[in-house]
């Protein structure tokens, strides 16, 4: 991994793995507190003809610690900042844009995904610009219930494929989201694949392996 924060684009971002004429995109976005290096024993796995990009989000929490948005946890759940998580969904739009044209590769070879906020901020700009990629990965995350009226039309829609994993034991976002995201990307029409693990909330290492496989199975 290149030891270099790139800062010339809409968001700072590293390149876990870069090929000089690659197939293949990939675009991991970290968690809530976290940072673009903690996806690295994900892209350290990506197959050989994908260059992998680790996006740092541009809200800072303190030392090496960002955010996509703010959120705070209550009795009726998780309540992001809206305001703040439209302004990350634009400006990741047009972050997987820039890597697209520096990369000479199509959104049709282009996957967007992330980890908890991560995949969050992921799902937000697949179904909105489902024009940008081929598909998008939920990890240990939830696809937002505000997100309905930006949706884009069930016609692009269909076009895109998504990928949601998810702990059966997670205490910080329970496994409902997944099932409500299941139910959802069907009702609207996109193919996908759901699978439970056990554990609490990370990326076991199943679910890495189930999340690329899927990958390699739809970029490209």
């Amino acid at each position: 991994m290149s030891a270099e924060l790139m800062t010339g684009r809409s968001l700072p971002y590293r390149i876990a793995a870069s090929r000089d004429v690659p197939r293949r995109l990939l675009i991991l976005c970290h968690g809530v507190g976290g940072n673009e290096t903690n996806l690295r024993p994900l892209a350290a796995m990506a197959p050989a003809d994908t260059t992998v990009v680790l996006v740092r989000a541009p809200l800072t929490l303190g030392t090496d610690q960002f955010a996509w948005f703010p959120v705070t946890f209550g009795p009726l759940g998780p309540r992001p900042d809206l305001d703040a998580a439209e302004a990350s969904r634009q400006r990741l739009v047009q972050f997987v844009a820039e890597m697209q044209f520096d990369s000479d590769v199509a959104p049709g070879a282009t996957v967007l995904a992330g980890f908890s906020q991560g995949g969050i901020i992921s799902a937000s700009v697949a179904l909105t610009r489902p024009d940008l990629v081929a598909g998008f990965g939920v990890l240990a995350g939830r696809i937002l219930p505000e997100l309905e009226s930006q949706l884009a039309g069930r016609d692009t829609l269909g076009r895109i494929r998504a990928f949601i994993g998810h702990g059966r034991d997670d205490s910080k976002l329970p496994v409902d989201w997944a099932h409500r995201a299941d139910a959802w990307l069907s009702a609207l029409g996109v193919p996908h694949e759901t699978r439970l693990y056990p554990g609490d909330h990370g990326i076991p290492q199943a679910m890495q392996n189930d999340f690329l496989a899927w990958f390699e199975s739809i970029a490209g």
